[in-house]
């Protein structure tokens, strides 16, 4: 494992990696030659259906012949080819049912049959994939424990376990998912097949949902999940529930979280019942308790937070047909660093330049303004019916209502009252058809419709609307496809259509739509007049195409290749169009712009993935380019009635983006494993000729891991995790003038440069124990910022003002029966 005794970015590094972006094109085609000189033996195919104990088909089942892979579709077939001759090591996979691990002689193309028996031990296997399709993508999986490591935490921290992502913060506990640089409305999160419709357009509104709800979790960077939206330009996040077997049982999970850092913790608990005759349901609830957090030097005050969540389904397994029903309701109170919201210009200038909080108080479990109260309720109801040559159709209606309420720091009567109250209600529809024309073609089309409403509350919060009341009509229909030409080679191919419309009711203060230029461009949506505003009517519509092109190739036994090409298009989102006014969550004021246009994004993207005997790696080149692409960037402060706010507006720009990903792991020594991840993205402002605003700097992560099974499933554990200081910044200081000794004297905020990088130690361990007759139970101890170092993280909204977590403490006890 390597340790850095700096976080500083040399530039010969940066020079280095651009001149591997430049070589990586003739690399792989030297590694497709070689993997084809390497390939002399003899090649044989196996395939075979895999079913369930009542012969049903097991769609998505896993089958690792050897280094090769295959899943199966959904009458349950599976074809592997280029497999060699001899004895090869079989291992077939599903979720909730028991594992076949078996060693086949192979001589000749053979066929094997499996019938799964379900196995409860197996329901919590957490999968963390890179793309869609396990046949056209490289994929990375984490057991369970790694997933409820995360139960206190949120779906943005457990994330950031895959390279290239990494997270957008407000505070501690306001976590986003940034994939490979790109974030909010640019990464679809889908909850049980439901594109989670959560107000995800502020920067510090974290996804609403319980992360412990999740059963396996997927990954699709970039725009090839064109089945859930063809406006994931940065990339798609699909949360699925456990699978339950059909089969007379019974079984839940119970975790326990505690940390000294917040002084509170965490209890999640899941129960399942499956039957003999199909039909099965789940309850699962969290709490979460949490007071002001610490950095190493001092609290953060006004920083804890709650949880109150509930989820619950009922389903029924027949053998041509399904249904489910589904219903989650999620309920946060979250406290906002006190320090972010400052009365005084000075006092606000003073903690942008310093970087010393303005104000510390004792630790207290109390939350108060700031703060954030959330809930959020998602039903849906699913039917499924094979056919006769195995296709499947999927019907689907899911609601959505979600209530953000942000406070601010008010006085006298309206203390108690929230400054921004949004209500969101999501209605939407879908049905999916697949089917295989043939062994090696696979076909997949669908339709969707949405209706969203948004209503801003505005009587009860006497406050202008920051977003304002809206309908949201959207229409789509896709179409995949995949074929595999040979042995060797799977090609994958995609194209989407969505319509999307927007009517929308707007006040604007008549000073800032002249200061806009609204005036000249947009008179003819004037509607009304009240005293000093305008009342708008602004109506958009969008017609937007989105495609993707993917292969996957063998190059050898042990080596392969992965290239995709996607093209995505983004609306402007609501935010963007149509902010004008101070964000409370956020303390600051954000300006939108009626005049924004749709981002279209073009990412190529490659892989080359090596697995052998105790050692493989994988690393993952590629270049984005979107034109109107949309940034938030500060431009001054405004002096209120409630004081101070720096001033943020929505620009748009021509961007470019190369990164790359790479992972790594080696059994190095007995029970003795290093894992590494390694990110980079290098953001371009194409249109002004300077860096990206908010991308994630250079990070390394290195863990080594002790592992005895017969100790009790020892594991001991020691993460060094590095994030280099974030050269390439624009730079947006400005100049305002503040007032000393009755003049008004000129002062540079500094509110552009990045802090310095830095490098941390996390220690964790866990053993196993059984208890009762099919139980077991699990305790772990882990450190996180073992060394206790103070810095701060240039992706944090609060980075301004206070610096990051110090050291925890953090016990858990799971308890699975």
């Amino acid at each position: 494992m390597l340790f850095f005794r700096t976080a500083s970015f040399p530039k010969h590094v940066l020079i280095i990696i651009l001149d591997f972006f430049k070589m990586r094109y003739i690399l792989f085609f030297v590694f497709l030659l070689a993997g084809n000189q390497t390939r002399v033996y003899s090649q044989q195919v196996l395939s075979g259906t895999i079913t369930n104990e009542k012969k049903q088909p097991l769609a998505g089942s896993h089958i690792h012949a050897g280094t090769f892979f295959a899943t199966t579709a959904v009458d349950g077939r599976y074809v592997i080819n280029g497999i060699p001759q001899g004895n090869i090591p079989v291992t077939i996979e599903y979720l909730g049912y028991k594992i076949l691990d078996t060693i086949i002689a192979i001589q000749n193309d053979q066929v094997l049959d499996v019938s799964l028996q379900p196995d409860v031990s197996q329901l919590s296997e957490v999968v963390l994939k890179k793309t869609v399709s396990e046949k056209n993508a490289s994929t990375q999986e984490l057991k369970a424990n790694v997933l409820e490591n995360y139960s206190s935490e949120s779906l943005g921290d457990a994330l950031k376990e895959i390279s290239g992502i990494s997270s957008l913060k407000t505070g501690s506990t306001i976590v986003k998912p940034i994939i490979n640089g790109l974030h909010s409305s640019r990464v679809l999160i889908i909850n049980n097949n439901v594109r989670l419709e959560d107000q995800q357009w502020g920067t510090e509104h974290a996804p609403n949902m319980d992360v412990n709800t999740a059963g396996k979790i997927s990954v699709i960077k970039g725009a090839s999940g064109l089945q859930y939206g063809g406006d994931a330009i940065g990339g798609t996040v699909i949360v699925e529930p456990a699978h339950i077997p059909v089969k007379d049982t019974i079984f839940g999970k119970t975790i326990i979280n505690g940390a000294t850092n917040g002084r509170g913790g965490s209890i999640s608990s899941s129960l399942s019942k499956g039957y003999e005759n199909g039909w099965n349901w789940n309850l699962q609830g969290t709490f979460k308790y949490f007071g002001d957090f610490e950095a190493p030097d001092y609290v953060l005050s006004n920083t804890g937070n709650r949880e109150k969540n509930f989820s619950g389904n009922v389903g029924y397994k027949g053998e041509n047909q399904g249904y489910s029903f589904f219903y989650s309701y999620f309920n946060a109170d979250i406290g906002i660093l006190r320090s972010s919201h400052i009365s005084g210009m000075s006092d606000l200038i003073r903690a942008i330049n310093s970087g010393q909080p303005q104000i510390i108080r004792d630790f207290t479990y109390d939350i108060n303004a700031p703060r954030q109260e959330l809930q959020h309720h998602l039903g849906k109801i699913n039917y499924y019916t094979f056919f006769s040559d195995a296709s499947k159709l999927s019907l689907q209606y899911s609601f959505q209502f979600n209530n953000r309420k942000e406070f601010d720091l008010r006085r006298g009567d309206d203390r108690d009252k929230a400054a921004v109250d949004l209500d969101l209600m999501t209605h939407s529809f879908n049905a999916d058809f697949e089917t295989n024309s043939s062994e090696k073609v696979k076909y997949k089309a669908g339709i969707s419709a949405a209706y969203q409403n948004n209503a801003a509350n505005t009587g009860d919060t006497q406050v202008r609307a920051l977003i304002p009341n809206y309908n949201k009509f959207d229409v789509g229909a896709y179409a995949v496809a995949s074929y595999q030409t040979n042995e060797n080679l799977v090609l994958e191919a995609g194209l989407r259509y969505d319509f999307s419309h927007i009517d929308a009711k707007k006040y604007y203060l008549k000073s800032r739509w002249t200061e806009r230029g609204y005036d000249r461009d947009f008179s003819d949506i004037i509607i009304g007049e009240e005293g000093q505003q305008w009342y708008t009517n602004p109506v958009f519509t969008y017609h937007n195409f989105s495609g993707s092109l993917g292969a996957k190739y063998q190059l050898n036994d042990k080596l392969t290749w992965f290239s995709n090409i996607g093209i995505a298009s983004r609306n402007p989102n609501p935010a963007e169009l149509f902010s004008d006014g101070l964000h409370h969550a956020t303390g600051q004021i954000e300006l939108g712009d009626l005049r924004l246009k749709r981002e279209v994004a073009l990412k190529m993207s490659t892989a080359l993935h090596y697995a052998g005997d105790g050692f493989a790696f994988e690393i993952n080149p590629y270049f984005n380019t979107i034109s109107d692409f949309k940034i938030l960037i500060p431009t001054t402060i405004i002096l209120s009635n409630r004081g101070p706010f720096p001033v943020w507006e929505y620009r748009q720009v021509d961007a470019r983006m190369l990164g790359i990903d790479l992972t790594a792991d080696y059994d190095f020594a007995k029970n003795l494993n290093w894992h590494s991840t390694a990110a980079f993205v290098y953001g371009e402002d194409v249109t002004n000729d300077r860096p990206l605003i908010d991308m994630p700097p250079l990070n390394l992560n290195n863990t080594i891991s002790f592992k005895k099974e017969n100790w009790n499933h020892l594991v001991l554990g020691i993460k060094n995790e590095t994030v280099f200081t974030q050269h390439r910044y624009p730079n947006n200081d400005f100049y305002v003038d503040v007032t000393d000794s009755g003049e008004p004297v000129s002062t540079l905020v500094k509110i552009s440069r990045p802090p310095k990088g830095y490098s941390l130690l996390h220690f964790n361990s866990e053993m196993s124990f059984d208890v009762l007759k099919k139980s077991k139970m699990t305790i772990g101890f882990n450190i996180q910022n073992l060394l206790n170092t103070n810095y701060r993280d240039y992706l944090n909204r609060t980075r301004y003002y206070a610096d990051e977590l110090g050291r925890n403490f953090r016990i858990q006890v799971k308890l699975n029966y």
